[in-house]
């Protein structure tokens, strides 16, 4: 089988919920990460074969194929053919994976993988609220219903249950909520991010224009105690707003190319596709997929857990990666290095692109060679990636 090379990955520093990226249409943001795709390169953009855009809320600015959309608004000619996908949270891990799959099959050379979400401007759950709203119906149909009955799937009590099964405690999520933060700030200050960031031009809190290349969500004033004190989701629960991840805008993206690419446009690779997979599991609990999912993937890959330099798990909630470590066995000081979502925010389809992005980032400054991420998603679903630094 033919190899898939990541030559260049890109994202935008996250912004807040009607932060500093507020103004921007998401085509026009995610536009932005595919010219810095192709200028990173130097490739004809004209040569880009095709775009593969993962977005969770597809409705209003991000409907009609916001993909296609993003390229009509990047310098990237009309040839260029491009499609949305929705895998939940991993939309654009799998959008990654579905560009990698085109090129290892050798029928496409070179593919962006790309991801956005502006939360601001199409919030969470705006595509299933509005049809509601105007009488035309929701998700779980009737032999849905059969399956499972009387049940609401939810993430948050999903991230409850999996506080519950593993017997994880508030003061661990809360520990492990302030050392995101923690790797967060010494990453930013270290400037771990200032390579894999583009900036774009943002307005602050008096509409003044200013320059968002800063994740915006981190807190640097953030202690231990503060965590603490934040109010439960849910009486009697574990998970509060401080453990859990940052309503995000963004966008993200990697170009991803065969061995004959690399040749042809004289690219140095960053990263080799190792493996890929994704699995389904229960939708009730939900988060839970990720754990699973790397034990399946390190099996198909012949590898443990002590092969993988660094990890990137996405911190939906504190206890995902926290439940996730439990069983896997990792090292926790592999994990999520420079911080994660609690911290740095979670711009749902743009997610999966750029935990890749900062893993191979990642690797490159600590010199190591393997890395895995993956991500929970809606449905009870779980993308492994596990890529080879070069």
């Amino acid at each position: 089988m033919a190899e898939a090379y990541i030559v260049a990955a890109t994202r935008t520093a996250g912004g807040r919920k009607g932060g500093r990226l507020r103004e921007w249409h998401p085509a026009d943001l995610a536009g932005v990460v595919l010219n810095e795709l192709v200028d990173r390169t130097g490739v004809d953009p004209a040569a880009v074969e095709d775009v593969v855009m993962g977005c969770v809320m597809q409705v209003g600015e991000q409907a009609t194929n916001i993909a296609r959309n993003a390229v009509l608004a990047s310098k990237l000619p009309e040839s260029v053919p491009a499609t949305s996908v929705d895998r939940q949270c991993g939309s654009s891990q799998q959008a990654l994976q579905f560009a990698a799959q085109a090129v290892m099959s050798g029928t496409m050379d070179v593919v962006i993988a790309s991801g956005v979400e502006s939360m601001t401007r199409v919030p969470m759950g705006l595509s299933v609220a509005l049809p509601a709203k105007e009488g035309f119906g929701q998700p779980k149909s009737p032999r849905m219903e059969e399956r499972y009955p009387h049940i609401q799937f939810s993430q948050f009590m999903g991230a409850e249950m999996m506080a519950e099964k593993y017997k994880l405690t508030k003061d661990q999520l809360d520990e492990f909520g302030y050392n995101s933060h923690q790797r967060a700030i010494a990453a930013t200050q270290g400037g771990a991010f200032k390579d894999e960031i583009v900036g774009v031009d943002g307005k602050d809190a008096e509409g003044n224009a200013v320059r968002h290349d800063v994740d915006e969500g981190i807190r640097f004033d953030v202690s231990l105690d503060g965590m603490k004190g934040v109010k439960l989701l849910r009486e009697g629960g574990r998970i509060t707003a401080a453990t859990s991840s940052q309503i995000c805008d963004g966008a993200s993206g990697v170009m991803i190319v065969s061995e004959k690419a690399l040749k042809e446009h004289n690219l140095t690779p960053m990263a080799r596709i190792h493996h890929l997979s994704v699995i389904g599991h229960d939708p009730v609990i939900m988060l839970e997929a990720p754990l699973p999912a790397t034990q399946r993937a390190l099996k198909k890959a012949g590898m443990t857990a002590d092969d993988i330099d660094l990890f990137e798990v996405n911190e939906a909630f504190a206890s995902v990666p926290v439940a996730w470590l439990q069983t896997v066995g990792a090292d926790p000081d592999r994990l999520n290095v420079n911080g994660g979502a609690i911290a740095l925010g979670h711009p749902l389809g743009a997610s999966g692109a750029k935990l890749m992005t900062t893993l191979l980032y990642a690797l490159k400054k600590r010199g190591k060679r393997f890395g895995l991420q993956t991500m929970c998603e809606g449905g009870g679903l779980a993308n492994v990636t596990i890529v080879e630094a070069l």
